[in-house]
């Protein structure tokens, strides 16, 4: 157990120094820098700018900023924001939170209707029902997600259902702690939906043929035959068609994340996505890298997390992985 960990630790390590290092060298190949901006302000100096490219390295050479910044980020030190004035890691644990009741309030909507509905149109393969989820899962596949956040912004200006941009309402600071979160759920509501449509479709799809799979198999065919309560059938269904699923949700919760950005800047949504995108507007090298850093980590948590389950669901893999 101990060995397993180490392991995937020290991968987990080379992944965010590798993704780190080549997404650092590409926004130093791309022209024009952070200072860009007071470079054209008469009232700013050269004297003055020297002296900020010294304070933040910025004259360095490329490969020292990074193992400084990287030595550094390592300790969630991810240096100073040029746009905003503010420590990154103090804009990143601002914007942190929004972004993981996101994709887990996304993530939770797609996972928990993906699994219920997934089996049932296999046990239903060729009904109306079937054809009609199967319709479902065609098309929200194909709807892009920043398109599918336009219409929502439509939907939610026409009718006023739901709040568009932001985490609460001009009251808020009025209102007792459960209608506080209420009003929170209530601008989250959107996102969430907007976002959890695009994985309930493609995890619809995998859990009908993955359940079709095993229930297609001897095991099932053996318990079919032997004539075993349905909940003993449903029992063996469930254990046998998890593990490609819990290796996925390692995926997910990276896919989730990068998903969520662009559903953030439609929506208004004050994530790190949106962050993210007027830091690579602004050449905000520090924010740009603190950001691909967290979202990195994410990725390297959430596959140690599947790597886990997986384990404690297949005695096979405890076996052989630990």
């Amino acid at each position: 157990m101990v060995y397993f960990l180490l392991r995937r630790l020290l991968q987990g390590f080379f992944v965010l120094f590798g993704v780190s290092l080549l997404s650092f060298l590409i926004i130093k190949l791309s022209p024009g820098s952070v200072l860009d901006q007071l470079k054209l302000n008469p009232a700013v100096s050269p004297e003055t700018l020297r002296r900020l490219e010294e304070a933040y390295g910025l004259n360095e050479n490329a490969l020292v900023q990074f193992f400084k910044w990287f030595w550094n980020a390592l300790r969630f030190d991810f240096g100073y924001s040029l746009q905003y004035h503010a420590p990154v890691s103090q804009l990143l644990w601002e914007r942190l939170p929004n972004t993981l009741a996101l994709t887990a309030g996304a993530a939770l909507f797609a996972w928990l209707l993906a699994f219920p509905l997934g089996i049932l149109a296999a046990l239903k393969r060729g009904s109306l029902l079937d054809r009609l989820l199967l319709a479902f899962s065609y098309l929200f596949m194909s709807v892009p997600s920043f398109f599918l956040a336009f219409l929502a912004v439509f939907f939610a200006v026409k009718t006023g259902l739901f709040p568009v941009g932001g985490t609460h309402s001009p009251n808020y600071a009025d209102l007792s702690t459960p209608e506080r979160v209420l009003d929170y759920l209530h601008h989250l509501a959107l996102p969430v939906l907007v976002l959890g449509l695009g994985g309930l479709a493609g995890l619809l799809r995998l859990v009908r043929s993955s359940a079709l799979e095993v229930l297609n198999s001897p095991l099932m065919v053996y318990l079919e035959a032997k004539g075993a309560p349905f909940r003993v059938k449903l029992k063996h269904l469930l254990r046998n068609m998890l593990n490609p699923f819990i290796t996925l949700l390692g995926f997910e919760i990276a896919s989730l994340v990068s998903g969520a950005a662009l559903v953030e800047i439609v929506l208004g949504w004050p994530g790190l996505g949106s962050l993210m995108l007027e830091a690579v507007l602004a050449k905000d090298v520090f924010l740009v890298m603190g950001s691909l850093f967290v979202g990195t980590l994410l990725l390297v948590v959430g596959n140690l997390i599947a790597d886990l389950l997986l384990a404690l669901n297949d005695p096979r893999v405890r076996e052989k992985g630990f």
